[in-house]
């Protein structure tokens, strides 16, 4: 039988701190599967396509890429990214130019609209997670604003 934790009169008992090693990568998929799905409904009307808004996202972070290096980076052929790339840019959100280094090569950037929709997606995304917090209480949102960073660097 577990010896009892020794409390002084009148305190309140605390839950023990987390154990890191106790972290379960199954349960936390689970849980981050659950809330994207629940983000995705708060997705603008006539939105754009995952893997669209995800190749726009990638462009705005990482700067103009080859068709190529973005159907790798997507895990998507390279026919399916020459699509995707053609209606971006018939969309307006994102454009291709002639690498300067090498004019052989043709590179995909992302577009003020295309950073535009995006800010937009995120305004929508952020309103809707902030309802969802909302109905959280304090002490749950005070842990998940302290595992903001670690959530930040495992996202890079």
């Amino acid at each position: 039988m577990p010896a009892a934790a020794k409390t002084t009169p009148g305190a309140t008992a605390q839950a023990p701190a987390p154990d890191t090693a106790q972290l379960d990568p199954a349960r936390l998929a689970s849980a981050v599967e659950r809330l994207f799905s629940q983000l995705r409904h708060g997705n603008p009307p006539n939105d754009i396509s995952l893997t669209a808004a995800s190749t726009l996202r990638r462009l705005e972070r990482e700067g103009p890429r080859r068709l190529t290096e973005l159907a790798a980076a997507e895990g998507v052929t390279q026919p399916a990214m020459t699509q995707l790339v053609q209606r971006l840019e018939r969309e307006g959100l994102a454009a291709r130019a002639a690498d300067p280094d090498d004019g052989r090569v043709v590179l995909v950037g992302v577009t003020d609209d295309g950073r535009a929709l995006l800010a937009r997606r995120r305004a929508v995304r952020a309103r809707h997670l902030a309802a969802i917090l909302d109905e959280l209480p304090g002490d749950d949102k005070a842990l998940i604003a302290a595992a903001l960073p670690a959530l930040e660097r495992l996202a890079r």
